[in-house]
């Protein structure tokens, strides 16, 4: 009867394929042109294999580290890059670059919406915890998105003033069912901004939207962030992150990370620089599966009855897939298919707990090589209503595809 079951599940996913092959072509197109694009930053900079060994040390003169800075700039179109290890995860990047950049008297506006929960956290919107934006000064605003879940533009231009500091702008849906936003889309926000302030800053939490369209958003926004464990490590990175933008926004942004005075000039990295450059390389290709598989997600499971942003013929400005469930026990035991279906960890049994940052308890299916890699096929979700999983990455389609038949065995 198992037999019968998987030879069933793999006749749905292969259906389905039929019907997905226009869309994988679209994608397929994208990731050549952005592979192209990366190839071209590292052929500006003249890499060679010195560049990826170790520094030690106050790591002045490491020479590896410094070119890879330079080809982010380059790939992202921004004047300068700051791309280290130790860095520890895209809130960390995005508090970074808040702290840098903003004193006690300024204001910082969110303009598409709540942010990402751990950020919330960051500024201070759920308490007066010590060290948080809001304690040390900053006064904060959110502009709600429209009806749609879309940016609201003239609630936006009646919100920004003389006075508006700096806006932040979340590109990837987080915990929430509205839709990332595009680079068209983004670029509406900016102009909206500019017009209203030429002086306000715009920071833009990039996570999950690298290498998703052929643009990168580095020329729209004055300073951007996101994860090497996400889309630009491409599978590959073990940890760090990036903040690109302006060059004296960059070096602000350094000085908080290191220390003033020294900035970019201090941080070595006794592992080497292999693996950012490798899988930066990869990254555009790494992309395409999670997107393939995240499509494929989609089209499954919205023939089985299921509500999914986006749907699989939508644009797709991040990597990330919701899937709406129907109570917190099909939440649980999809997740845990997914972590059993992984390369790791795969005998895990999940459940939802409390997580550092987050306001509910939330359940994370995460067999990954690398702990927490989000561009590796993993799944997450909030114990509240509406039940809805966030299913991101794929190093490999054929992963993803393999998953698919086993969520379909399970859920059918």
């Amino acid at each position: 009867m198992k037999a019968v079951q998987n030879l069933d599940s793999l006749a749905i996913i292969r259906r389905a394929e039929v019907q997905l092959a226009g869309r994988f072509a679209e994608l397929e197109e994208t990731a050549y042109l952005n592979q192209i694009k990366v190839l071209k930053a590292f052929q500006g900079e003249k890499i060679r294999d010195n560049h990826f060994s170790p520094s030690s040390g106050y790591g002045y003169g490491d020479i590896g580290r410094d070119a890879l800075e330079a080809v982010y700039a380059r790939v992202f179109e921004t004047e300068d890059a700051l791309v280290r290890s130790g860095i520890a995860s895209g809130t960390h990047a995005i508090s970074n670059c808040l702290m840098a950049l903003l004193r006690s008297g300024d204001s910082l506006l969110s303009i598409a919406g709540s942010p990402y929960d751990t950020l919330g956290r960051v500024i201070g919107k759920s308490g007066a915890t010590k060290g948080t934006l809001i304690d040390r000064g900053i006064s904060y605003a959110e502009v709600p998105l429209d009806a749609e879940g879309k940016p609201d533009l003239e609630k936006i231009a009646q919100t920004i003033g003389p006075a508006t500091t700096m806006v932040l702008i979340q590109r990837s849906r987080g915990y929430s069912l509205r839709p990332a936003l595009s680079i068209a889309q983004l670029d509406e926000m900016c102009q909206v901004v500019r017009e209203r302030n030429p002086q306000t800053l715009i920071m833009l939490d990039n996570c999950y939207g690298e290498f998703t369209e052929t643009n990168e958003p580095g020329k729209l926004v004055d300073i951007m962030a996101g994860s090497l464990i996400k889309n630009p490590g491409g599978g590959l990175a073990t940890g760090g992150g990036y903040i690109c933008g302006r060059a004296d926004l960059v070096e602000q942004a350094a000085w908080q990370l290191t220390a003033p005075g020294l900035g970019k000039e201090l941080g070595s990295n006794p592992a080497g620089h292999r693996s950012y450059y490798q899988g930066l390389f990869l990254a555009p290709h790494v992309v395409l599966q999670a997107l393939k598989g995240a499509i494929l997600m989609a089209h499954v499971f919205e023939e089985m009855g299921y509500a999914v942003l986006p749907k699989w013929n939508e644009l797709r400005p991040d990597i990330v897939q919701v899937l709406q469930l129907k109570n917190e026990s099909e939440v649980l035991r999809f997740c845990q298919v997914v972590q059993s279906s992984s390369p790791v960890d795969s005998d895990l049994r999940l459940e939802f707990a409390p997580m550092p940052g987050y306001e509910d308890r939330v359940v994370m299916a995460a067999g990954t090589f690398v702990q927490g890699s989000s561009i590796e096929l993993s799944c997450d979700a909030p114990c509240r209503e509406p039940y809805s999983v966030y299913i991101q990455g794929g190093l490999t389609y054929e992963h993803c595809r393999y998953v698919a038949c086993k969520l379909v065995e399970e859920l059918c």
